[in-house]
């Protein structure tokens, strides 16, 4: 399966019109043939960035399927927490600790993201570089 993880960055892109990244994330998506994974905590800075009825249709495009979203168990916080200890002097939030988290537990280094320099120097928790999507696309 062709999956890639996605950030908050690119979602709140593809739904604001007139955000600077609008229509590259827009471009990359419609040629991707895959499965865009996320985190309920990427979701919820999605919609703290969008006006209400802009959210709504943001979680109407994810329950039809245009991004799965992985759940994470109480003991996963003890991986999120020793990333976001690591990645301190960064800092490192919570969604992206949960993207992290979510590549070493699915494999899928390839991300989605507006967020270069975080990105660029996270590692999985295996010590994996994570490979930037939409770096072709600046």
């Amino acid at each position: 399966m062709n999956a890639a993880l996605v950030d908050t960055g690119p979602l709140v892109a593809l739904f604001v019109r007139n955000d600077p990244d609008h229509a590259r994330v827009a471009a990359w998506l419609r040629g991707f043939r895959g499965k865009l994974l996320t985190t309920w905590p990427v979701l919820t800075e999605v919609c703290h960035f969008l006006r209400p009825e802009v959210a709504i249709g943001f979680l109407r495009w994810v329950e039809a399927g245009g991004a799965a979203v992985i759940e994470m168990a109480p003991e996963d916080l003890a991986t999120v927490i020793r990333m976001m200890e690591k990645y301190a002097d960064r800092p490192m939030d919570l969604a992206d600790a949960s993207l992290v988290w979510l590549a070493g537990r699915s494999g899928v280094r390839d991300i989605l993201t507006v967020d270069t320099g975080d990105f660029g120097a996270f590692r999985t928790p295996q010590g994996r570089a994570f490979n930037d999507l939409l770096a072709s696309h600046r």
